[in-house]
């Protein structure tokens, strides 16, 4: 099953950040499968030449590379941090720990605010041309009803305003390039999976990137600085 994302012009480039992970993967997987682009390329801290969100360098150098190979039409960003052995979402207000927030921030705002000041201006004035970079449901402030996972929900909510910020300034400039904010629902991913709970539905990776590619595919300039669910949904920032 592939994705045609027939709405971008023929050839060109489309970069995955976090490529190795189980969203970014499936998603590089299937963009290539289209046939769209002339070049498709992973990023990720384990991939030569190597790539860190938590330095500003690597991004850029990455920036450079990419822009010497040709035109920049696709940039989706699948990286993000909920929890590791060094951190877990907070349950109450006391586990608060500055150093985990802090890092939270890093990783799910920082490095995506990063990546769109080095790549945005790599993508063309004229044609189609998408940053994407997933956000996630718990980072709404319309929507939080059961409170919790502070540092998480707080990043992810800096990251949509990131986006939904940079879509305005970039507009002026490069009007047919769109800035969205996705959220992919729950899915069968190191990050999601100690999380998911009886009731939810969870995705495999490859059905998730068939679902937020096909809502890539469909956006259009009225979209721009959006967040919005796998389902093509609007949400609340």
């Amino acid at each position: 099953m592939t994705t045609d994302l027939t709405s971008f012009t023929q050839g060109g480039l489309a970069v995955v950040a976090g490529a190795t992970g189980g969203i970014g993967s499936a998603l590089l997987q299937r963009i290539e499968a289209c046939g769209r682009f002339d070049q498709v390329e992973g990023l990720a801290r384990s991939l030569a030449p190597g790539f860190d969100l938590e330095d500003e360098e690597s991004i850029a150098a990455a920036a450079a590379r990419i822009s010497a190979a040709g035109e920049l039409r696709l940039f989706i960003d699948a990286t993000g941090l909920l929890s590791d052995a060094r951190m877990q979402p907070e349950k109450a207000l006391r586990q608060i720990d500055p150093a985990a927030m802090e890092r939270a921030f890093r990783i799910n705002a920082i490095g995506p605010a990063l990546m769109i000041k080095h790549f945005a201006p790599l993508f063309p004035r004229e044609g189609k041309s998408v940053f994407a970079t997933l956000s996630a449901k718990v980072g709404s402030i319309g929507d939080n009803r059961l409170g919790g996972w502070i540092s998480y929900r707080a990043s992810k909510a800096a990251l949509n305003q990131i986006v939904r910020t940079a879509s305005i300034e970039l507009a002026r400039r490069q009007p047919e390039l769109l800035l969205l904010a996705l959220h992919p629902g729950t899915v069968d991913t190191g990050l999601s999976r100690p999380f998911a709970r009886a009731g939810l539905t969870v995705r495999t990776p490859d059905e998730a990137a068939g679902r937020l590619l096909a809502v890539i595919d469909a956006a259009g300039r009225e979209d721009s600085g959006a967040f919005l669910s796998h389902d093509g949904e609007r949400l609340p920032f």
